[in-house]
Protein backbone atom coordinates (compact mmCIF):
# COMPACT_ATOMS: atom_id res chain seq x y z
CA UNK A 1 0.00 0.00 0.00
CA UNK A 2 1.19 3.64 -0.83
CA UNK A 3 1.99 5.86 1.78
CA UNK A 4 0.66 9.35 1.19
CA UNK A 5 2.33 12.48 2.53
CA UNK A 6 0.63 15.37 4.11
CA UNK A 7 -1.51 17.08 1.84
CA UNK A 8 1.30 18.48 -0.63
CA UNK A 9 1.02 15.09 -2.53
CA UNK A 10 -2.68 15.18 -3.32
CA UNK A 11 -3.47 14.42 -7.05
CA UNK A 12 -5.84 17.04 -7.34
CA UNK A 13 -3.57 19.42 -6.46
CA UNK A 14 -3.47 20.33 -10.39
CA UNK A 15 -6.78 20.57 -12.55
CA UNK A 16 -6.47 21.89 -15.97
CA UNK A 17 -9.07 23.29 -18.22
CA UNK A 18 -10.06 25.04 -21.30
CA UNK A 19 -11.16 28.57 -21.05
CA UNK A 20 -13.12 29.82 -23.12
CA UNK A 21 -14.26 33.99 -24.14
CA UNK A 22 -12.61 37.04 -23.05
CA UNK A 23 -10.09 36.95 -20.24
CA UNK A 24 -11.79 38.40 -16.83
CA UNK A 25 -10.27 41.67 -15.38
CA UNK A 26 -6.87 40.80 -13.19
CA UNK A 27 -8.69 40.06 -9.56
CA UNK A 28 -6.17 41.60 -6.25
CA UNK A 29 -3.48 39.68 -5.36
CA UNK A 30 -2.64 38.68 -8.81
CA UNK A 31 0.64 38.80 -11.02
CA UNK A 32 0.81 38.93 -14.45
CA UNK A 33 4.22 37.43 -16.46
CA UNK A 34 4.96 37.89 -20.29
CA UNK A 35 5.60 34.57 -21.94
CA UNK A 36 8.31 35.30 -24.40
CA UNK A 37 10.15 32.78 -27.15
CA UNK A 38 13.87 32.13 -27.18
CA UNK A 39 14.45 35.51 -29.71
CA UNK A 40 12.18 37.73 -27.41
CA UNK A 41 8.44 37.37 -29.22
CA UNK A 42 5.95 37.82 -26.59
CA UNK A 43 3.73 35.26 -27.53
CA UNK A 44 1.27 35.66 -24.51
CA UNK A 45 0.48 35.94 -20.83
CA UNK A 46 0.32 33.88 -17.72
CA UNK A 47 -1.69 36.17 -14.81
CA UNK A 48 -1.46 33.73 -11.51
CA UNK A 49 -3.90 34.71 -8.55
CA UNK A 50 -3.53 33.31 -5.14
CA UNK A 51 -6.19 31.46 -3.52
CA UNK A 52 -6.77 29.97 -0.22
CA UNK A 53 -5.20 27.08 -0.96
CA UNK A 54 -2.96 27.64 -4.02
CA UNK A 55 -2.59 29.60 -7.12
CA UNK A 56 -5.09 29.82 -10.11
CA UNK A 57 -2.59 30.07 -13.35
CA UNK A 58 -4.70 31.66 -16.59
CA UNK A 59 -2.43 31.38 -19.95
CA UNK A 60 -3.18 32.52 -23.12
CA UNK A 61 -0.69 32.42 -25.88
CA UNK A 62 -0.40 32.45 -29.94
CA UNK A 63 2.15 31.75 -32.25
CA UNK A 64 2.96 28.02 -30.70
CA UNK A 65 3.32 24.79 -32.94
CA UNK A 66 0.02 23.15 -33.08
CA UNK A 67 -0.63 20.30 -30.44
CA UNK A 68 0.33 18.94 -26.67
CA UNK A 69 3.11 21.01 -24.89
CA UNK A 70 4.58 20.81 -21.13
CA UNK A 71 4.03 23.10 -18.94
CA UNK A 72 5.97 23.42 -15.81
CA UNK A 73 7.04 26.17 -13.14
CA UNK A 74 10.70 26.42 -13.01
CA UNK A 75 12.86 27.30 -9.60
CA UNK A 76 14.45 30.90 -10.89
CA UNK A 77 13.16 33.45 -12.40
CA UNK A 78 15.61 33.90 -15.32
CA UNK A 79 14.74 33.49 -18.95
CA UNK A 80 17.38 35.37 -20.46
CA UNK A 81 19.44 32.75 -22.02
CA UNK A 82 18.55 31.61 -25.70
CA UNK A 83 17.20 28.19 -24.23
CA UNK A 84 16.05 29.38 -21.28
CA UNK A 85 18.39 26.53 -19.03
CA UNK A 86 19.16 29.84 -16.69
CA UNK A 87 15.98 29.03 -15.03
CA UNK A 88 16.70 26.09 -13.54
CA UNK A 89 14.75 23.08 -13.06
CA UNK A 90 11.73 22.46 -11.41
CA UNK A 91 10.60 24.21 -8.72
CA UNK A 92 10.86 22.21 -5.20
CA UNK A 93 10.15 22.68 -1.91
CA UNK A 94 13.68 23.93 0.24
CA UNK A 95 15.20 19.96 0.93
CA UNK A 96 12.54 18.09 -0.82
CA UNK A 97 13.42 16.02 -3.94
CA UNK A 98 10.27 14.46 -5.57
CA UNK A 99 9.80 12.84 -8.77
CA UNK A 100 8.50 14.13 -11.60
CA UNK A 101 4.97 13.72 -12.94
CA UNK A 102 1.48 14.05 -12.19
CA UNK A 103 0.99 10.27 -12.64
CA UNK A 104 5.10 9.22 -10.93
CA UNK A 105 4.60 7.02 -8.01
CA UNK A 106 6.10 9.53 -5.22
CA UNK A 107 5.44 12.94 -7.10
CA UNK A 108 4.67 15.23 -8.28
CA UNK A 109 7.51 17.87 -8.08
CA UNK A 110 5.92 20.96 -7.02
CA UNK A 111 6.25 22.69 -10.79
CA UNK A 112 4.43 19.70 -12.61
CA UNK A 113 1.49 21.36 -13.95
CA UNK A 114 -0.87 19.95 -16.67
CA UNK A 115 -0.01 20.00 -20.44
CA UNK A 116 -1.27 22.89 -22.51
CA UNK A 117 -3.02 22.35 -26.29
CA UNK A 118 -2.35 24.66 -28.80
CA UNK A 119 -4.99 25.11 -31.45
CA UNK A 120 -4.30 24.80 -35.30
CA UNK A 121 -4.43 28.91 -35.23
CA UNK A 122 -1.18 28.62 -32.88
CA UNK A 123 -3.40 29.93 -29.89
CA UNK A 124 -4.40 28.55 -26.44
CA UNK A 125 -6.27 29.37 -23.65
CA UNK A 126 -6.12 27.35 -20.40
CA UNK A 127 -6.34 27.22 -16.57
CA UNK A 128 -4.27 25.52 -13.95
CA UNK A 129 -4.22 25.08 -10.23
CA UNK A 130 -1.72 24.01 -7.53
CA UNK A 131 -1.98 23.37 -4.11
CA UNK A 132 1.56 23.32 -4.23
CA UNK A 133 2.40 26.52 -4.66
CA UNK A 134 1.86 30.15 -3.54
CA UNK A 135 2.67 33.75 -4.86
CA UNK A 136 4.35 35.32 -1.94
CA UNK A 137 4.43 33.07 1.27
CA UNK A 138 1.96 30.93 2.65
CA UNK A 139 3.14 28.45 5.01
CA UNK A 140 4.01 24.59 3.58
CA UNK A 141 3.72 25.88 -0.06
CA UNK A 142 6.48 26.53 -2.52
CA UNK A 143 6.81 30.43 -3.06
CA UNK A 144 6.85 31.57 -6.58
CA UNK A 145 7.47 35.69 -6.08
CA UNK A 146 10.44 34.46 -3.74
CA UNK A 147 14.17 36.08 -3.87
CA UNK A 148 14.86 34.55 -7.36
CA UNK A 149 11.51 34.25 -8.31
CA UNK A 150 10.66 31.12 -10.81
CA UNK A 151 9.40 30.71 -13.89
CA UNK A 152 6.66 29.05 -16.14
CA UNK A 153 7.73 27.35 -19.07
CA UNK A 154 6.20 25.39 -21.97
CA UNK A 155 8.06 23.02 -23.86
CA UNK A 156 8.00 21.69 -27.18
CA UNK A 157 6.25 18.58 -26.57
CA UNK A 158 3.62 16.98 -24.43
CA UNK A 159 4.95 15.71 -20.97
CA UNK A 160 3.95 11.98 -20.45
CA UNK A 161 3.83 12.85 -16.75
CA UNK A 162 5.96 10.12 -15.66
CA UNK A 163 9.45 10.00 -17.29
CA UNK A 164 12.31 11.06 -15.10
CA UNK A 165 13.32 14.00 -15.52
CA UNK A 166 10.55 16.36 -17.74
CA UNK A 167 8.41 13.75 -18.81
CA UNK A 168 10.03 13.59 -22.71
CA UNK A 169 8.73 17.12 -22.72
CA UNK A 170 11.97 18.02 -24.97
CA UNK A 171 13.41 22.01 -25.35
CA UNK A 172 12.21 24.75 -23.97
CA UNK A 173 10.28 26.90 -26.17
CA UNK A 174 8.55 29.72 -24.44
CA UNK A 175 9.03 31.20 -21.10
CA UNK A 176 7.73 33.73 -18.39
CA UNK A 177 9.63 35.25 -15.97
CA UNK A 178 7.51 35.11 -12.00
CA UNK A 179 9.82 37.73 -10.33
CA UNK A 180 9.00 41.25 -8.95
Amino acid sequence: MARLRPSRLALPALLAAAVCGAAAAQPAGSFTATIKTPDGANVGTAVLTEAPTGVLIRVEVKGLTPGWHGMHLHEKGDCSDAKFMNAGGHLQMSGMKMPHGLLAAGGPDDGDLPNLFVQPDGAAKAEAFSTRVTLKGAEGRTMLLGPTGSALMIHSSADDQTTQPIGGAGPRVACAVIRQ
